[in-house]
């Protein structure tokens, strides 16, 4: 997900938004102060992150509501359907975590229909926080709805590592808590919802790799849907070569093929330009293989030292004694997650999680 401070994100709740806002709430609360609204709202708003700006028109909103809690959901429920943009409708769940701590069963209520309009699921983790069992109980039974944005806020919602929010520790700590909204989801025919569950179990990968290895070789892996979240959950175990992952897509045992005409083209760059990376990978026995190839770059860092990012770059079958040629173009720019060094930056090609033939290029200042 891109950095939340980044400059295009953050002009998602402009002055235009703004104004966006303050006109659609008079049209349903013809009351509404929009002049005080937009003096609250645009207070230094230069200086706030997106996620920043989002509550802070959540908060201006109550701030400017002259009236109750109830009350002010009816008047969010009609405003919600005509907001310009998904990403601004979730300062509305954000008003229900932050003023609806008092009244669960109508703020969970109001989040399960504010979500289909953009997503609900920062919101509903403070109600997970402050009453684990009776948030998971009744998002269980929205793991069953018709509405594939209210069964994806289900494992969304309650995923332990959910970037731009803070850590589900008790879910983190115990994958269980949550096993029973996945295992509703694992092979639902929405795409959306398929993506969050196979989220969330790569989140646990990273403190419970084996719990989600024994879960998901426990699956019926012959349904497309299912086959298609053990693929994505287990990409992070996959990335780093774990046995048992690979053999759950089919890609177990140790690759039979030679790796050859590595490079890097060009080879020498400056920050902003793009690079080529093509190899060729031969089979060397007479059977088919599935491999899952990948390429790592040990990128350098400030100190000198360099840390390695793993790439997704193909799974193919490939015939007994046979050849493919393998291409990939990558821009080497500034991101909001990584700052680049100049110096040699070492490419490696991996099949089936094993470094096989290796390369570099070189950032010149």
């Amino acid at each position: 997900m891109t950095d939340q401070s980044s400059p295009a994100l953050k002009e998602i709740f402009n002055a235009e938004r703004l104004q966006h806002i303050a006109t659609e709430m008079s049209a349903v609360y013809p009351e509404f102060d929009a002049g005080k609204f937009l003096e609250l709202a645009q207070s230094g708003l230069a200086e706030l992150s997106v996620m920043q700006r989002m509550a802070r028109v959540s908060e201006c909103l109550h701030a400017v509501l002259p009236l109750d809690y109830e009350a002010s959901l009816q008047v969010l429920r009609a405003l919600a359907p005509r907001l310009n943009s998904g990403f601004v409708s979730m300062c509305l769940p954000h008003f229900v975590a932050s003023y609806g701590a008092h009244a669960f069963e109508r703020s969970m209520d109001a989040l399960k229909y504010f979500t289909a309009f953009g997503s609900s699921e920062f919101a509903i983790r403070h109600f997970l926080r402050s009453d684990l069992q009776r948030s998971l109980q009744l998002m269980h039974l929205w793991s069953l709805d018709a509405n594939e944005h209210v069964r994806r806020l289900a494992s969304e919602g309650c995923r332990p590592r959910l970037p731009w929010s803070f850590r589900l520790e008790p879910v983190q700590t115990d994958p269980r808590l949550a096993a029973g909204i996945l295992d509703n989801l694992k092979a639902d025919p929405s795409l959306y919802v398929r993506k969050s569950v196979a989220n969330h179990l790569n989140d646990i990968t990273k403190d419970h790799p084996e719990w989600v290895l024994d879960l998901i070789e426990g699956w019926a892996l012959d349904d497309k849907h299912t086959a298609w979240i053990a693929r994505h959950a287990l990409r992070s175990l996959i990335k780093q070569g774990n046995p048992r992952a690979l053999a759950i897509i089919g890609a177990s045992g140790k690759p039979e093929v030679e790796i050859m005409n590595v490079k890097v083209d060009p080879p020498v760059i400056s920050l902003g330009q793009k690079i080529t990376l093509s190899f060729a990978v031969k089979s060397t026995v007479e059977t088919s293989q599935h491999l899952v190839i990948d390429y790592a770059v040990d990128y350098v860092k400030a100190n000198g030292s360099t840390s390695a990012k793993v790439f997704k770059l193909k799974a193919l079958t490939l015939p007994g004694k046979a050849s493919e040629v393998i291409s990939r173009g990558q821009q080497i720019k500034e991101l909001t997650t990584r700052k680049h060094y100049a110096g040699v930056h070492a490419v490696h090609i991996m099949v089936n999680g094993e470094r096989l033939a290796s390369t570099s290029f070189e950032i010149v200042a």
